[in-house]
Formats: structure tokens, C-alpha cells, sequence
């Protein structure tokens, strides 16, 4: 199936590991440039640089900062200037850092809100006054079930990714005029290095929320986006979409 991806150029924020990897290359398959972002894992995201070029794709991995809008509104217009435009931003990078309300503290609060939230705020702004001016472009932010659910230890991760679909909701109906599609994949837990690094019994009591019996993959995840992202999806804005194997539900 044709997705006329060919030709297209992406950012994918926390594109060096996980998830955003998947996206990174699944993107690089079919025919975008690709751009990620990373904070701190610099042989990694080297490494996906290296698969989207073996691919005969432009990759750049550029380490920034996502919680500055200036990094944001730089590392945007690096990428239009590097390969002459812009079409996806994936907005993916994210962090948790987990406690009950009682004991957690400002500095666990503002950090994960500063990266989820602020960061996916700075991205979208930035790739919005691209999108605007050339009436065209995708925006896919990732969020998790958690920001549809509350998840015990976990108010600030919770509410930081409840803020991404609200706002990915906002910016579908500011953005429509402009030809911009804006969706949420919500996943589930995902086999990441989060999921190996949970205890056994925290990840099997997720495991066994889901219909299907199983964790996802990073693969599963990157799919949806890639579909989101094409012309196959133009119709399609402002939705939340899961890929938990029916852990919600």
C-alpha cells in the first residue's frame, strides 16, 4: 500500500530508543527523511541515524533540550534548512518520575510536566508556523492510556499526558483550516526499556489488563503512526488512538 510518504521529511522527538525509534525508521521505510531528537543516549541515536541512511534516506540526530522553546524553534528550522521542508512532527520524548502525591516533590512535579507537556508544546508550536505558512503538515503526539485513566503514583506522568490530548485536541481544530492534521497514539505499556526495567509483577499486572494477553511492541506503536502521518489518514484529526492490546478497556 502506497502511504505517499516518498520524499517527505520528519522530526521525531526521543527518536533515539524505543518507541521513537520505531517511528524514526518506520518513516525512513517509507520514503521521508528523518530527523530525531535525544537528550542524552548519543551512540544510539548515531546507530538510527546510521539505518535511515542505509536506507537511502537524510538522517540527522540533533541533541537538544526539549523543554526550551528556543531549541525547539532552532532544531525546526535545522531541519527545513538540512533538507528543504518539514511535513511530520512526532512528538514522542518523554520521562517519569514516579511517587504518591504526598511525598512527591516541586522538583518531580515540574521536571516531567516541563518535558512531557511543555516539551510537546514546544515542537508543536514550532512546526505549527511551518505547517501554517505552507498550508500542509502532520503532527502525531504520543501520550499513553494513563493520560486517559488515573494510574496510582503517577499524578504528575498522568497529568502531563492527559494535558497532551487536550491540547492535540486544541490544536486540531486551530490547525484544520491550515491542511495540518493533529492526532494522539495513546499506548499502552509498550516493550520498552521501561517495561524490562519494571518489577516482574508491576509489568505481568499490566500484562494481564490487556485482551490480548501481551505487551506491545515499539513496531505495533510506529505503525499507526506511520498511517496517521500519511495520505490515508487526511480525514482523520483530533482523534486518540490506542494501542494497548484492550488494556483500557
Amino acid at each position: 500500500m502506497d502511504l505517499g510518504l516518498e520524499g517527505r521529511s520528519a522530526i521525531v522527538t526521543g527518536g533515539s530508543m524505543g518507541i521513537g525509534t520505531a517511528v524514526a525508521l518506520a518513516l525512513a521505510r517509507e520514503g521521508c527523511d528523518v530527523a530525531i531528537n535525544y537528550r542524552r543516549h548519543d551512540t544510539e541515536a548515531k546507530e538510527v541515524v546510521r539505518q535511515i541512511e542505509k536506507m537511502g534516506r537524510r538522517g540527522l540526530a540533533v541533541q537538544a533540550d526539549v523543554s526550551s522553546p528556543a531549541d525547539a524553534e532552532k532544531r525546526v528550522q535545522t531541519v527545513v534548512r538540512e533538507f528543504g521542508r518539514l511535513d511530520i512532527m512526532v512528538c514522542n520524548a518523554g520521562i517519569n518520575w514516579d511517587g504518591v502525591i504526598w511525598k512527591m516533590t516541586e522538583e518531580q512535579w515540574d521536571t516531567v510536566i516541563n518535558v512531557n507537556l511543555k516539551g510537546y508544546f514546544n515542537y508543536n508550536n514550532a512546526a505549527a508556523v511551518v505547517f501554517n505558512d505552507q498550508k500542509s503538515g502532520k503532527i502525531v503526539n504520543i501520550s499513553s492510556i494513563n493520560g486517559m485513566r488515573g494510574r496510582f503514583a503517577q499524578s504528575n506522568y498522568t497529568a502531563s499526558k492527559g494535558g497532551e490530548i487536550a491540547m492535540s485536541k486544541s490544536l486540531a481544530r486551530e490547525l484544520g483550516k491550515f491542511n495540518v492534521n493533529v492526532n494522539v497514539v495513546a499506548p499502552g505499556l509498550i516493550w520498552t526499556d521501561m517495561a524490562h526495567n519494571m518489577p516482574p509483577e508491576a509489568r505481568n499486572r499490566s500484562q494481564n489488563e490487556t485482551a490480548v494477553g501481551r505487551l506491545g511492541t515499539p513496531e505495533e506503536c510506529a505503525d499507526v503512526v506511520v498511517f496517521l502521518c500519511s495520505d490515508r489518514a487526511r480525514h482523520i484529526t483530533g482523534e486518540i488512538i490506542k494501542v494497548d492490546g484492550g488494556q483500557y478497556m
